[in-house]
């Protein structure tokens, strides 16, 4: 009996003792300091180099051989014909008093034609830009046409051509530029509207668009009638290169040249307002309403183009 007591006593002194030993062994695993320093992986701040800047090109859009440059009233395009690839430009513009002067439409076409044929008439130095009608709206009243025609097209009146003068609001083109300008004009014994305001027409605002936008050298407008040619100039006399052009043009087509247009007294003239961005203009009056004298004027043309080649 008392050999059972000691064997249980010292069996609870071995369990007692190792549940002290287990509970003594665990703290001291959790309040042990580490043996060695964490091994944490630190990761550089890395600054990056500065982005270079790839400086802005500005690309100059191709130019193809037609351009719109504008509307009519109407709607209708307003469109520009360019020859060369130069980098100074000569500008031929006609069709201003639409179907009144359809002629100088049909000479711009016609100039169309022929530089369509002979591009080596065109000096390497320049563009040469056609704008065969800038009132295209007045044109086809009397072509009933759209756009290039033929001078069997017309079959108009007297009546009916003074009224097709004008664009669609009434306005005389050729009274709307700003030199001089009015808001009433005269035409020969007549009054008629320079509009509301220089440059009010959307087709006198597409020639001043166009023309402030490229370098343009020189310009030609056709008008009808009275058969010569005629310098430009805005309260600032005229510029001796007009006077040189004019007297090009008139010898080589066979007109008389004029230092100024004297008839009656013009507001608004188009030439007149080149004159005063400084760019040699002239005018062409066909001799008269119904021809184009084509053979005098392609002389003029192609010693204009002399002229201006480098």
């Amino acid at each position: 009996m008392n050999k059972i007591i000691y064997v249980l006593i010292f069996l609870a002194v071995l369990i007692v003792g190792g549940i002290f030993y287990t509970l003594y062994s665990n703290k001291a695993d959790y309040e042990a300091e580490p043996t060695t320093e964490p091994d944490i992986t630190v990761t550089e701040t890395v600054t990056p180099e500065p982005i270079e800047e790839i400086e802005s090109v500005e690309v100059e859009e191709a130019r193809g051989a037609e351009e719109v440059i504008g509307e009519s009233v109407n709607g209708t395009d307003i469109m520009a014909y360019h020859f060369g690839e130069g980098e100074e430009e000569v500008l031929f513009v006609g069709g201003i008093h639409g179907g009144y002067s359809w002629n100088t439409a049909l000479v711009a076409y016609e100039l169309i034609e022929y530089l369509d044929e002979n591009p080596d008439a065109v000096p390497e130095n320049l563009m040469v830009t056609v704008i065969p009608a800038l009132n295209p709206d007045g044109l086809s009243e009397v072509t009933g046409t759209i756009g290039a025609f033929t001078a069997s097209d017309v079959d108009a009146s007297e009546t009916e051509r003074i009224a097709a003068r004008f664009n669609a609001n009434d306005v005389d083109l050729n009274r709307n530029f700003d030199c001089e300008w009015e808001s009433t004009g005269t035409w020969q014994t007549r009054s008629v509207s320079g509009g509301d305001e220089a440059f009010s027409e959307p087709e006198s605002k597409a020639v001043r668009d166009y023309v402030t936008k490229y370098d343009v050298v020189g310009a030609v407008a056709f008008y009808s009638a009275a058969g010569g040619v005629y310098a430009s100039q805005c309260n600032n006399g005229t510029l001796p290169a007009t006077t040189e052009l004019t007297a090009v043009y008139a010898t080589a087509a066979g007109y008389k040249a004029f230092a100024e247009f004297d008839f009656y007294e013009i507001t608004g003239d188009m030439v007149n307002w080149l004159a005063r961005q400084n760019i040699p203009a002239i005018s062409v009056l066909l001799t008269d309403h119904s021809s184009t004298e084509w053979s005098k004027n392609q002389a003029g043309v192609e010693a204009v183009l002399e002229y201006f080649a480098e």
